[in-house]
This record gives structure tokens, C-alpha cells and sequence, in this order.
């Protein structure tokens, strides 16, 4: 699970990051509100300084909103400015953390908000099981081999089930905006995927293809064959 964190103090880049990894995030960090809007599309939640340079937090978080509205959304705010941090909850933040902070209590309110928003520690779908902090799959009893990007494409399915992703949204999240590859891609990466799940394309347990559009994960949960 990525957490994208954008301050434009590195002492609190270098901070969060130790925390966050310990706790068993990927982190994505920048000091640029500018680069950050490059770098979200990749994340599956961002803690947002509202002050940076060239952009500042409070564009970076409309943009966010207006992108993905289901993104969790953590500020970071400096203590006293009580009219930025209403501004900022009503631009959609989903919560805030005064300055000077406890790196502690952000991960913890990391961990809240990823539960409050559906992003749980674990994931169930019959005899598939997602432990997104540890990066981990198992089917059955055996765990899953799968690659870092193998695992980011189900794990992204699996957290909203039912929802079709074109193969060009995936290719976004997954291998970000810059990546120079085609939709083709996507379809390979699900055929490996299948092939470890011991998935049939043509009768589904877990991952459905929408022809014409892309993918989706099952509704409910999957039952043993």
C-alpha cells in the first residue's frame, strides 16, 4: 500500500518515511506541490502539507478531489492556522495533524483512515486472502508468489469489487502516468495473475473481464471450486 507524503521540509520527509515503512507502507515523497500532482494518480492515500512552494496544498488537494474523490486524504497543518485547516476539510480532506506532530499519531491516524475508507489490514474473498501493510497473498493455506506489480494490480481490484477498470485507468495507478507501455500490458499482467490464482477466464472465481472496457473484481465473496 502506497503512501504519498508532500512537505517541503525534508527533515520531515526523512521522519514520516521511517515511520511509515516500519509500519509497512510504500512512501512516494515530495516537497513540490507541483510534482505531487504528477505523483498521486500512483498513491492509495496522501498526507498533504498545506504550505509548498510553486503549487500550494490547498490546489494540490481540489486537484486530488476532482481526480479521485475516494483518495484518503491526511493535512498537515501548522498550529494556530485554524482557517486553513476548515479550508482544507472543506476542499474534502479527511482529516488533519497539527505541527509540530508525534510521527506515531500520524501512522496511527493513517491506519484509522485507511479503515474508515475501506482500505482494511486484511482482506477476505473465500479461499483468497490480501494483507495489504504486509504485502502478502495467500489462496488456501499457500501463500502466493506474486510480483510487486501483480500484486498492486489484485490488490487494487479486490479493494473494490464490482467496479470495472479500463485497462488505461489501471495502467495509471499501477504503472503511473509517465510509463511508456500500451493497454497490452494490463492484459498480461492479469493472464500471470489468473495463472497463479488457478483462475479460468471463462468462468471467474475472482478477476472478470468486461470486453470492451477492462476488469473488475467478483462481487461477494468467491467460493471454493
Amino acid at each position: 500500500m502506497k503512501v504519498l507524503v508532500v512537505d517541503d521540509d525534508p527533515a520531515i520527509l526523512e521522519v514520516l518515511e521511517g515511520y511509515l515503512r516500519g509500519a509497512g507502507f510504500q512512501v512516494l515523497k515530495d516537497e513540490d506541490g507541483a510534482e505531487a500532482l504528477a505523483l498521486f494518480p500512483q498513491a492509495d492515500l496522501v498526507i498533504l502539507d498545506l504550505m509548498l512552494p510553486k503549487v500550494d496544498g490547498f490546489q494540490v488537494a481540489q486537484a486530488i478531489r476532482q481526480a479521485r474523490p475516494e483518495l484518503p486524504l491526511l493535512l498537515l497543518t501548522a498550529r494556530g492556522e485554524e482557517e486553513d485547516r476548515v479550508r482544507g476539510l472543506e476542499l474534502g480532506a479527511d482529516d488533519y495533524v497539527v505541527k509540530p506532530f508525534s510521527p506515531r499519531e500520524v501512522v496511527a491516524r493513517v491506519k484509522a483512515l485507511l479503515r474508515r475508507t475501506g482500505l482494511r489490514e486484511e482482506l477476505r474473498y473465500g479461499p483468497l486472502r490480501l494483507l495489504p501493510m504486509k504485502r502478502e497473498a495467500h489462496l488456501g493455506e499457500d501463500p502466493l508468489p506474486l510480483s510487486r506489480l501483480e500484486f498492486d494490480l489484485l490488490l487494487t481490484l479486490a479493494q473494490h469489487p464490482g467496479v470495472v477498470f479500463s485497462r488505461e485507468r489501471l495502467l495509471e495507478k499501477i504503472w503511473g502516468p509517465d510509463f511508456p507501455g500500451v493497454d497490452r500490458v494490463v492484459d498480461v499482467h492479469i493472464a500471470a495473475l489468473r495463472k497463479k490464482l488457478g483462475d479460468d477466464a471463462e468462468n471467474p472465481r475472482f478477476i472478470e473481464t468486461v470486453r470492451g472496457v477492462g476488469y473488475r473484481f467478483r462481487e461477494g465473496d468467491a467460493p471454493f471450486p
